[in-house]
């Protein structure tokens, strides 16, 4: 859309403080922007739906029918595998942006962090604590693998695990990585100033996907960091986890569907390979009675590595450059890809 004396009616449902809601006022004197914080579509007036053109929303997607000056929304979260099923995303006419890019540094620290205190033998050195314990024969028992010097497997290299590989630089880390079109190993997507790696020039080699097993024999940290489509369901399966090594350490950020987790459980169980660090699984809250959370080589957490105070402002800033494009008819970021299914 060229910019014109028309009125933008935009919708936000997403909660956000005023000072952000006045930053995207701040953008063009043709926007109308109403707020209306809710997750359910069913709880926006007829009314509001009707003459919304640009919609900022986390969850609420209205019926296209009720929707009919629908043009551009802007999903305030970057995994939109729980929502694809929605008409408007097979409806050419309306743009569908997700915030790609925004959460890589604090899931980038996240997985570094999980790198570290697995090879260090945090989960083992905790447990002693717990007892009491000065471990005999510590000098065998809690040898760590090291970071320096150490082969890093990003299984997906997108804006997280460039990010991934920025932040393993001073370590000396040689990084591996699948990427699903080898031949474009820039970033075509948001990335923030001074994050990620844009140039593709941080890894030492790139795998298709369906060479993951070669690239995993090589790896004494797999990181998986993919999006959830059809084609990523279960691909870490059984048979990609034989080729890890015994003494690798598997961090999952991506989504838990992309692990068949059974598999991976018998893995762990049988010390097939060393631990793993897990922030998402299948069914979400992990159920009390998974013994995932009694593994003594694994770190359980709630699915936050994506948390941040800073989020909301982040995102808000990639919103403010897609309707600044969208108002001036140019090219969004971040546009959903019906075919990749991301």
């Amino acid at each position: 859309m060229a910019e014109s004396a028309e009125k933008i009616n935009l919708l936000v449902t997403v909660p956000l403080p005023e000072e952000m809601l006045a930053d995207i006022r701040a953008v063009s004197s043709h926007i109308r922007l109403t707020p209306f914080f809710t997750r359910k579509a069913e709880e926006v007036p007829a009314d509001i739906w009707k003459k919304t053109e640009v919609l900022y929303t986390d969850a609420a997607l209205p019926d296209p029918q009720l929707a009919p000056e629908l043009k551009f929304i802007q999903f305030h979260w970057t995994g939109l595998d729980m929502l694809v099923e929605s008409p408007l995303f097979k409806n050419p006419e309306v743009q569908v942006a997700h915030s790609s890019g925004v959460a890589v540094s604090q899931i980038g620290e996240y997985a570094v962090m999980m790198m570290l205190a697995l090879g260090h033998r945090l989960p083992e050195m905790t447990a002693l604590q717990a007892k009491s314990e000065w471990v005999r024969n510590r000098w065998e028992k809690l040898i760590p693998v090291e970071l320096r010097g150490s082969t890093v497997g990003i299984v997906g290299y997108g804006s997280i695990g460039r990010e991934i590989a920025r932040l393993l630089q001073p370590f000396g880390v040689k990084v591996l990585a699948t990427k699903r079109n080898m031949m474009q190993p820039k970033d075509s997507g948001y990335t923030q100033e001074g994050l990620g790696d844009p140039e593709g020039a941080l890894f030492h080699r790139l795998y298709p996907v369906q060479a993951i097993g070669s690239m995993l024999k090589e790896c004494d940290f797999v990181v998986v960091c993919l999006p959830l489509t059809p084609a990523t369901h279960h691909l870490i399966n059984d048979e990609v986890l034989r080729h890890m090594k015994p003494e690798a350490y598997l961090i999952d950020i991506g989504r838990g569907e992309i692990v068949d987790q059974a598999a991976l459980l018998t893995a762990l169980q049988e010390h097939r390979i060393a631990g793993a660090a897990l922030d998402v699984f299948e069914e979400e809250p992990l159920n009390p009675q998974s013994p995932f959370w009694h593994l003594p080589n694994v770190y359980v957490t709630p699915h936050v590595s994506g948390v941040s105070t800073e989020y909301r402002r982040r995102v808000v800033e990639l919103f403010i450059q897609n309707l600044t494009s969208y108002i001036n008819g140019l090219p969004l970021q971040n546009v959903f890809n019906s075919e990749q299914g991301y």
